[in-house]
């Protein structure tokens, strides 16, 4: 079984790596850039084939990335049809466009996944534990609206919000008796986990009617609540609340996706969901090596119609390539460390 988890979070990796080129690629072929090869996988090649078109398709042995090479991209080319020959703008579309398709098909499985979930949770407190703590301040019936000035629309935004802004005091936005009031200093259980603190929900909610329009709401704050998930942990990781043993690299992932298909299909693909939008938004990081920076560069070139000296671009981006190279090998170390804990 082992053999079999490792195989589906590889087709995992796989299945997103071949969204976000794909992205490029489509594109770039929009455009008419002249393109030499769309690689799946990085390392020795496995399989490689030359279309009609010129383009050599292939699958490499490592699963951890993959690239469409497209000619006078990190270097100029007097081709008519290069990269760089294009308008800035046309560029700035290729780029985006893989993180853009990884963003997409989060939203896709995720709104797939809301449409056949059978049982919605609303936000209005319906009764609470006999260990709960924020009853010395909400009442049964409070339609529960913000949490320290977060808005909370669905069941999953209120547990997301509690988790992880609940492990102090906060204040509580409530619709009480038809009336809009603020209450401070809500207090919530605590609990933790790594040596993180998180807050605990300690009341049940009413649930909601299956409705087109309750089914609607739950995909679209779903899919934002995802989002901005993501970017929460990214600022928690740079703010100090989580330390580097709370980044996880393809083994931790692999662990977490080998978790998930032994639960449910449904966990099995909300990670998905997860992954993939997590892929596109730290594509879109400013930081040289990855798409973002490259997006930064392009945007300097449209403000100044002048582009970047290639020799400054490609050494910024090596620079940045072997910083995140480094991580990569600390946060793996990390996820080895983990499995023998």
């Amino acid at each position: 079984m082992i053999v079999l988890y490792i195989l589906i979070a590889i087709l995992v990796f796989g299945f997103l790596i071949f969204i976000h080129e794909l992205g490029h690629f489509m594109f770039a072929k929009k455009f008419g850039v002249t393109i030499s090869e769309f690689s799946i996988g990085m390392g020795p090649k496995i399989i490689s084939k030359t279309g009609k078109d010129g383009v050599n398709y292939a699958l490499r042995l490592l699963p951890i990335g993959g690239y469409v090479s497209m000619v006078g991209e990190d270097e100029d080319s007097e081709d008519p049809n290069s990269f760089n020959k294009k308008p800035a703008w046309q560029r700035f579309i290729i780029v985006i466009a893989g993180a853009i398709m990884n963003l997409l098909l989060g939203i896709l499985i995720m709104t797939v996944l809301t449409i056949s979930t059978s049982e919605f949770g609303g936000t209005t407190v319906a009764e609470f534990y006999s260990t709960s703590t924020s009853n010395q301040k909400l009442m049964v019936g409070d339609k529960i609206v913000e949490i320290d000035g977060e808005g909370v629309h669905t069941a999953n935004d209120l547990n997301y919000e509690i988790m992880r802004n609940g492990y102090k005091p906060v204040r509580v936005t409530v619709i009480r008796n038809g009336n809009q009031i603020v209450l401070d200093d809500v207090v919530f259980p605590q609990i933790s986990s790594q040596d993180i603190a998180f807050g605990s929900i300690d009341f049940k909610i009413y649930g909601e009617k299956k409705t087109f329009g309750v089914v609607v709401k739950n995909a679209f704050y779903s899919c934002t609540s995802t989002v901005k998930m993501i970017w929460d942990s990214l600022y928690d990781l740079i703010s100090g609340r989580y330390g580097i043993e709370a980044v996880s690299g393809p083994i931790g992932v692999t662990g977490a996706i080998t978790d998930a298909v032994k639960t449910d299909t449904y966990s099995l693909f909300y990670l998905i969901v997860v992954i993939s939008m997590n892929l596109g938004i730290f594509n879109l990081l400013p930081i040289p090596a990855l798409d973002g920076g490259t997006l930064v560069f392009l945007l300097i070139e449209m403000i100044f119609r002048k582009p970047i000296p290639k020799k400054i671009e490609n050494g910024l981006k090596l620079v940045s390539f072997a910083l995140l190279m480094i991580l990569v090998v600390v946060v793996t170390f990390n996820d080895i460390l983990g499995i023998f804990k």
